[in-house]
C-alpha cells in the first residue's frame, strides 16, 4: 500500500499539484485591481478552499471513485458502465461519451502548455534579465519531454513518487511558514466569506470564479487512473498529503500577500526566500514536466479505449513495457500533442493568457461526468430518486456554475480546447457513422455462411494441408476474403477457421470466457474472440485458448487471409460527400490489421476488393 500511494502521487496529482503555481494568482488579478485587499483575499481564499472540498473531495473522492467499471476509471469507461445500465443501450449516452472523451483531448493539449511555462516563468523572479528565455526554454522541454515517451515511461515513473512527494511536503511547508505573516487568513475556511465576496463583487465574480477553477483541474485524473492504482491508495494520498499541502500553501501565498502586496504578481515564487527560488524553480519545472507526463500517457490510454469501442480507427501503438501492458507509445498521437502544445506556447507566450485557454473543456467533463454519475447511482446503484437528486443536483449546479463562469473566457482563448474538442467529436461521429455504412454495403454483398459450406459440401473441392483463418466483422456472412479465396485457388484448407474479434463493454475478458468455439462440419469452424476495452487485441495469442477446446493446429502451417477494402467516395451515398472523403482519409491512415492483431506477418494473405459507400 505505501509504495501504491507514492506512485499515485506522481501519476494521479501531478496536474492538481500544479495549479498553485498559478491558480491563486490568476483569482487575484481577476478582482478588478483590488487583489491585495483584505476582504477579496478572505473571499478568494474560501472559494479556493471550497472548491477543493466539493469539487475533489465530495464529488470525486466520495462518490464517483467508487463508479467503477469493472476496475477501470474514465469518461469512457463511465460511459459503457451507463449504458449497460440502460434498456437498449441509448445512443444520447454514447454521445455524452465520446463528447466527455473529445473534451479531456482537448484539455490534454493545454496541460502541459501551462503547467510547464508557468514553472519556467519562475526565472522572471530569480532572473529578470533572462524573461526572453522564457518560451525557447519551455519549448526545449517540452520537445525533450515528447521525444523520450518513445522510451517508456518505466523507469522515469520510479522517480516520479518521490518526487512529487517531495513537492507536496515543501507545499505545505512553504505555505505553513507564511501563514504566520497574517494568520487572519484562516477566517477563509469560513464559506461565508466566500458568499460574500460573490454578493458584493457581482461585476468580477465571473472571472474570479473561472480563475478559482484552476485550482481543481486534474481532479479528472484521480477517476481516469482509478485503474492503476485501485481507490483506496488515491484516497490515502488525498487525505494523507495531497489536499492539506494545497490549503496550506493556498493560505500561505494569501497571507503573504496581505504582508507583501507588492509580490501580488507573483506570489508563489516571490514567497520563498531568494536562496531558495532557484532551487524551486527547477523543483516547480520537474513537478509539471511529471504533470505533463501524466495527461500524455492518459490521452494514449483514452484513445487506445476509444480504439478498441470502435470509436476511432486503429492507430499504432508500441509497448515500452515487457510487464505493464498499460504502458504504452502511440507516435502518431505523440506527435499531433507535441504540434499542438509547441503552438500554444508559442501563440500565448505567457501562462496568464493561457490561462484563459483552461477550463472550459474540464468543467464540460465533469459536468458530463455528473450526469453519467447520476444514471450510475439510479441503474446501477439502484439508489432512490429522491437520493440521487439531493447528491447529483448541487454537484451539477456547481460544476454549471463553473462552466459558466469558463464559458466567459472562450474569446480569450477557450476557444483553442473547443475547437480540438469539437473536432475529435467529428472524427469519432464521422469514424463510427462510416463504419455504419460500410457494414451495411458488406452485409448487402455477402451471402450467408450456412449457404456457402452447404454448397461447398456438396461440391467436395479438393482440400490442401493446413489452417486458413479468415478474418471477418461480421459473425453471420461470409467472409470476403474466403469468397475470394475460393474465386481464384479453388481449393480448401484442412481446417477452414471463420474468426471475428468483439469488443466487450468490460476493461478485461478472463480466459475462459474469451472464445466461442463452434463447429459446422470436420472442415468449417468459427471462433468468436472477445477482448476488454482495455486488452490489447493479439490474436496469436488468444488462439492458444482455442487448443483447450479442442481444436488442434499449428500456428507456423496456419495462414490468415484478409480482405483490404479500398472504399470510394458516392455522392448518393449515406453522408455528406465531404465526411466520405474524410472517413477515407481515417481509413487509409488506419494501421493495419497484421499489425493491430499482431499476425505474423509472413502468415498473412491479403486480398483486395473496392467498396463505394
Amino acid at each position: 500500500m505505501p509504495s501504491l500511494v507514492l506512485a499515485a502521487l506522481g501519476v494521479v496529482y501531478g496536474d492538481i499539484g500544479t495549479s498553485p503555481l498559478y491558480a491563486f494568482r490568476e483569482a487575484l488579478h481577476a478582482t478588478a485591481g483590488s487583489g491585495t485587499h483584505h476582504a477579496n483575499v478572505l473571499g478568494v481564499l474560501s472559494l479556493i478552499v471550497w472548491a477543493l472540498t466539493i469539487v475533489v473531495t465530495v464529488k470525486y473522492v466520495s462518490f464517483v471513485l467508487k463508479a467503477d467499471n469493472r476496475g477501470e476509471g474514465g469518461t469512457l469507461s463511465l460511459m459503457t458502465l451507463a449504458r449497460e445500465g440502460l434498456a437498449g443501450r441509448p445512443k444520447w449516452v454514447l454521445i455524452l461519451g465520446v463528447v466527455g472523451a473529445s473534451l479531456f483531448l482537448g484539455d490534454a493539449i493545454i496541460t502541459p502548455a501551462i503547467s510547464v511555462l508557468s514553472a519556467v516563468e519562475g526565472i522572471e523572479v530569480v532572473a529578470p534579465a533572462l524573461s526572453h528565455w522564457v518560451v525557447p526554454i519551455t519549448l526545449m522541454i517540452i520537445a525533450v519531454l515528447f521525444f523520450v515517451q518513445r522510451f517508456g515511461t518505466g523507469g522515469v515513473a520510479s522517480v516520479f513518487g518521490p518526487i512529487t512527494a517531495l513537492w507536496f511536503l515543501v507545499l505545505g511547508i512553504s505555505g505553513a511558514i507564511h501563514i504566520f505573516d497574517d494568520p487572519s487568513v484562516l477566517a477563509a475556511i469560513n464559506p461565508l466569506h466566500a458568499f460574500r465576496y460573490v454578493a458584493d463583487n457581482l461585476g468580477s465574480t465571473i472571472a474570479v470564479l473561472g480563475a478559482v477553477f484552476l485550482a481543481v483541474t486534474g481532479a479528472e485524473a484521480l477517476y481516469v487512473d482509478l485503474g492503476h492504482f485501485g481507490r483506496r491508495p488515491i484516497v490515502i494520498a488525498w487525505f494523507a498529503l495531497v489536499f492539506p499541502s494545497l490549503l496550506l500553501n493556498y493560505f500561505g501565498q494569501g497571507a503573504f500577500v496581505l504582508s507583501h502586496p507588492e509580490m501580488a504578481a507573483h506570489p508563489f515564487f516571490g514567497m520563498h526566500p531568494e536562496w531558495a527560488r532557484l532551487p524551486i524553480v527547477c523543483l516547480a519545472t520537474a513537478a509539471t514536466v511529471i504533470a505533463s507526463q501524466a495527461v500524455i500517457s492518459g490521452a494514449y490510454s483514452l484513445v487506445r479505449q476509444a480504439m478498441h469501442l470502435n470509436l476511432l480507427p486503429r492507430l499504432q501503438i508500441l509497448h515500452t513495457s515487457e510487464t505493464h501492458s498499460g504502458q504504452i507509445f502511440m507516435p502518431q498521437v505523440n506527435s499531433l500533442l507535441f504540434i499542438f502544445v509547441a503552438a500554444l506556447v508559442l501563440f500565448f507566450q505567457n501562462s496568464s493568457g493561457l490561462s484563459a485557454a483552461y477550463g472550459i473543456a474540464v468543467t464540460a467533463e465533469m459536468f458530463i461526468t455528473s450526469v453519467l454519475l447520476f444514471v450510475v447511482m439510479r441503474r446501477i446503484w439502484h439508489w432512490t430518486l429522491a437520493v440521487a437528486v439531493a447528491v447529483i443536483v448541487p454537484l451539477a449546479m456547481i460544476d454549471a456554475g463553473f462552466l459558466a463562469a469558463n464559458v466567459a473566457k472562450f474569446a480569450d482563448g477557450g476557444w483553442v480546447p473547443v475547437t480540438v474538442a469539437s473536432v475529435m467529436a467529428l472524427i469519432m461521429q464521422t469514424w463510427t457513422a462510416g463504419r455504419r455504412l460500410l457494414a451495411r454495403r458488406t452485409r448487402a454483398d455477402e451471402i450467408p455462411l450456412s449457404v456457402i459450406i452447404n454448397n461447398l459440401d456438396r461440391k467436395k473441392l479438393p482440400t490442401v494441408p493446413g489452417t486458413a483463418v479468415f478474418l471477418t466483422s461480421d459473425v453471420e456472412g461470409a467472409p470476403t476474403a474466403l469468397l475470394h479465396s475460393l474465386k481464384h485457388y479453388k481449393v480448401l484448407h484442412e481446417q477452414n477457421v471463420i474468426l471475428s474479434v468483439t469488443t466487450a463493454t468490460t476493461p478485461f475478458v478472463p480466459d475462459d470466457e474469451k472464445i466461442f468455439l463452434e463447429s459446422f462440419n470436420p472442415l468449417f469452424s468459427r471462433i468468436v474472440i472477445t477482448f476488454g476495452y482495455m486488452e490489447t487485441p493479439n490474436i496469436p495469442r488468444a488462439l492458444i485458448l482455442v487448443r483447450k477446446l479442442g481444436l488442434k493446429f499449428d500456428i507456423m502451417s496456419t495462414s490468415f487471409f484478409l480482405s483490404r477494402r479500398t472504399i470510394l467516395p458516392s455522392r448518393k451515398g449515406g453522408m455528406p460527400f465531404w465526411q466520405d472523403r474524410l472517413f477515407i482519409a481515417l481509413s487509409r491512415n488506419a494501421s493495419n490489421a497484421t499489425d493491430y492483431f499482431g499476425l505474423p506477418s509472413g502468415r498473412v494473405v491479403e486480398l483486395g476488393l473496392q467498396t463505394i459507400i
